[in-house]
């Protein structure tokens, strides 16, 4: 029979794609992992992984198993919630995704509020394009995600959390600051001050660019909206960022603000979920905390 650790040990593997890393998430030795992972093919006796050079692939068995591993771990982890309720605590972790303009202009704050009312929470957060969050709650890697309201969210649970746009920002002098509002399509060839390549906004914006034809000519590449804005001041390009980032800049920057006439550039952002009745009680709190 598989216990729980075997199975959680298999989501780590499964989901980072690799044993080494599965077993570091799993707090496990390779060697220990290894065994385990094979243990679990004897005894269910067929593979679950297929090995390569560059990690491991689920096989059609293993992809089932994952399914129910997840559920199984999922029911484990809200029982222990919930008997620590009885037992004089109140803790729990939650797995939450979020898009970039959730993450640096909506989240700190209410996290930070939220984890102060409920010290024994722990939560999970990482930041994707909106898209994965969907198939990664859809698949329930994570418990709660956020993400743009012009995504398809197919089955899942959704309800509205923030509004925000993005909007260029120039420096004053620049040919376009004088402009009323600008289409990307007209700006994507020009000298960018952006994200880091890896962030969830610029690989969404590389996309709509290649999508028209084009390519993101990034000049530098920064860690927050902050930044990005104060090299446009500088003069270096220019930027898209949250409008909210953007208004709180100019009252201290020397930044020109204009809207982008593009349909995806209104952030209308919305909590997703499988269903708020299979949710652990530390993560119904979180999303009424959200909600509120």
């Amino acid at each position: 029979m598989l216990d729980l650790t075997d199975l959680s040990l298999f989501r780590h593997v499964a989901e980072a794609g690799s044993i080494t890393a599965g077993a570091e998430r799993a707090h496990l030795a390779l060697a220990a992992a290894s065994a385990r992972v094979r243990g679990m093919e004897a005894v269910l006796g067929t593979r679950l992984f297929d090995r390569s050079r560059q990690g491991v692939a689920l096989t059609p068995a293993g992809q089932a198993l994952l399914a129910h591993a997840r559920d199984l771990i999922g029911r484990a982890e809200r029982m222990h919630e919930e008997m620590g309720v009885f037992a004089g605590g109140a803790g729990g972790h939650v797995r939450l995704l979020a898009n970039t303009n959730a993450l640096t202009e909506f989240l700190p704050e209410v996290l930070g509020r939220f984890l102060a009312a409920a010290p024994g929470v722990t939560i999970d957060l990482q930041e994707r394009v909106s898209d994965e969050i969907v198939g990664l709650v859809a698949e329930g890697v994570a418990d709660i995600g956020i993400v743009a309201g012009t995504v398809e969210t197919g089955a899942l649970e959704t309800c509205p959390f923030r509004e925000d746009r993005f909007v260029l920002v120039a420096p004053p002098d620049h040919a376009l600051a004088g402009r009323g509002a600008v289409a990307f399509a007209e700006i994507m060839e020009l000298d960018f001050v952006g994200l880091d390549r890896a962030s969830a906004l610029q690989r969404f914006l590389a996309g709509r660019a290649a999508r028209q034809g084009g390519r993101l000519r990034l000049r530098v590449q920064l860690r927050s909206f902050d930044a990005v804005c104060r090299m446009v001041e500088a003069g270096v390009g220019i930027g898209i960022v949250p409008e909210t980032t953007a208004r709180r800049a100019a009252r201290t920057m020397a930044i020109a603000v204009l809207p982008l006439t593009d349909p995806w550039a209104l952030r209308d952002l919305r909590l997703c979920l499988r269903s708020r009745a299979a949710l652990s009680a530390s993560a119904r709190l979180l999303v009424e905390h959200l909600l509120r």
